[in-house]
């Protein structure tokens, strides 16, 4: 990396050299806007692939003045600099010269105002209608996270149009071609319903990549093992478990499906059946997000004020949240499940379903006073429900398990502060007995000193007296040192005791984790 900079900065040297010569290189301005945008290439990239818009980009830049003043480096900073290509978050000579470049290339981009600070510059390090010259390096790019986990990725090769992307059981025609390494498993043109991918031999992946594409766009879609032939792989098509795959997929056309209110009642229920349909088939595949995402879509076809006075509306309506709910307690989204669940209850206040799945929930949350109410309340309608019971017993193990870890913390504090005011105690008792010994013997002492000074002359015994003032005061001065020592031992004494106590609480904590771990598995089970 250290030699890859000498040559990018003898390269810089070089450039500068060039441009006292007015050698920029090529105009790559926008159309009409001639002279606006140089680009000199200094190290060519590798591949053919430039860097696609909307992916964030990683590069190293040094930022000059004609003059050669350097005004920004990243290399300076030994630091990457990154940001999302064609969004306007830099300057637009870097929004228009990156996208030309390769991995690995390096260039120098010369710009006029317009294309950098215009009139105004950036002080106080760029004056007012500045040309600048930038050697840029482009490192890598990644595109944008299609799931939360990062298990699908897209980088738009091609813009779309009009920003027209697909909702919910739009059609869609789509050219995919898939590759894993070198090997060429899949190209074909094909028109399906988004929702029903996996139908057609779509991997869920794609699905996904496409529901945020817009007409006509291109994009290379990266697709992890989880959301394509997972831990089994497809004999098939030639791919090995556990198989990252890359995807080239262009949106051809797409045809919207209707929304709810473009659609009478009888309409919306014909429709929210097969939606309804559709999700329940993922829930029994396991496939939770994509059931909840069917489920909302049917709730959100019937979920209108006009609606709901209608008593089969009402029926399909108390379904769909307790469906919903259903998903999100498998989801682990608990605090989402107990309002879906509420939901629920407000269109049957007497629904066991929603009053146990929000206790299992709450259970999950760790308010085990809440779920054992959520319990009771299935039992009072239903008093032979044995999962009912089951979770009350659990519940009530948990809340005895809280109170009985926070008996223990405050005895635990009481007795420490005990045993702190005993040794205090026997300290200070400690302490007395000491000084009453030293006074004894000092006494003594004095007294001897007494006669002796008795028998000497006057200067004599005023020398001595000196000298016993003198003994006296040290005497004294070791009682104190010891006394200051003993008190520092107590209190590293106190400390240490303090940290075996945190350290036993600790113990304690993982022990109670550990428990909760298996609660929630057993909770899972039933």
């Amino acid at each position: 990396m250290e030699q890859e900079e000498d040559n990018n900065v003898a390269a810089t040297n070089h450039v500068h050299e060039d441009n006292s010569e007015e050698d920029l290189g090529e105009d790559i301005s926008e159309e009409g806007d001639v002279g606006g945008l140089y680009k000199k290439i200094v190290r060519e990239g590798q591949g053919e692939a430039t860097t696609p818009e909307g992916s964030e980009v990683f590069v190293h830049y040094v930022g000059r003045l004609t003059d050669g003043t350097v005004f920004d480096s990243s290399r300076e900073r030994h630091e990457l600099f990154s940001f999302k290509l064609g969004e306007g978050q830099v300057i637009r000579a870097w929004d228009v010269g990156v996208k030309t470049m390769k991995k690995g290339e390096v260039a120098i981009l010369t710009c006029s105002p317009t294309y950098g600070y215009g009139e105004r510059g950036n002080p106080p390090n760029i004056p007012p209608n500045s040309q600048l010259a930038f050697e840029v390096e482009v490192f890598y790019w990644k595109g944008e996270n299609v799931t939360e986990d990062g298990g699908v990725m897209k980088i738009v090769l091609k813009k779309g149009e009009n920003f027209q992307t697909p909702n919910n059981r739009a059609e869609v025609t789509v050219h995919v071609v898939g590759h894993y390494d070198d090997h060429e498993f899949e190209d074909r043109t094909l028109t399906f319903t988004l929702g029903e991918g996996e139908d057609h031999g779509v991997v869920e992946g794609v699905e996904l990549a496409l529901e945020k594409m817009e007409k006509e766009e291109k994009a290379e879609v990266t697709v992890k093992p989880k959301y394509a032939y997972g831990d089994k792989g497809s004999e098939e098509l030639g791919i090995p478990p556990n198989a990252t795959l890359q995807y080239d997929v262009e949106m051809l056309d797409l045809k919207k499906a209707r929304e709810g209110w473009e659609m009478d009642l009888s309409e919306k229920l014909e429709m929210s059946k097969s939606v309804k349909e559709k999700g329940t088939e993922f829930f029994k595949g396991g496939k939770y997000e994509r059931a909840l995402k069917e489920y909302k879509r049917f709730l959100t076809l019937l979920d209108s004020d006009n609606d709901k006075s209608d008593e089969e509306v009402k029926s399909m309506l108390l379904k769909g949240h307790l469906n919903v709910s259903a998903c999100l307690l498998k989801l682990g989204q608990h605090y989402e499940t107990i309002g879906s669940c509420e939901k629920a209850l407000e269109l049957d206040q007497d629904n066991i379903k929603a009053y146990f799945r929000r206790g299992q929930a709450q259970l999950f949350l760790g308010n085990f006073d809440e779920a054992k109410s959520d319990f009771q309340e299935v039992l009072k309608r239903e008093p032979r429900n044995k999962a009912a019971q089951d979770k009350i017993t659990v519940a009530n193990k948990r809340i005895q398990q809280v109170r009985e870890k926070e008996r223990k913390l405050y005895s635990n504090m009481f007795e420490k502060f005990a045993a702190q005011d005993e040794r205090k105690a026997a300290h200070n008792g400690s302490h007395t007995e000491k000084e009453e010994t030293k006074t004894d013997t000092l006494s003594e002492e004095k007294s001897a000193n007494k006669d002796e000074v008795n028998s000497l002359s006057d200067d004599q015994e005023a020398e001595r007296a000196a000298c016993d003032d003198s003994h006296t005061e040290n005497e004294e001065s070791t009682m104190e040192t010891q006394s200051e020592g003993k008190n520092e031992t107590v209190d590293v004494t106190s400390s240490l005791y303090d940290e075996k106590e945190q350290e036993e609480d600790k113990v304690s904590d993982v022990q109670i984790e550990d428990a909760d771990s298996k609660e929630k598995k057993e909770v899972d089970d039933l």
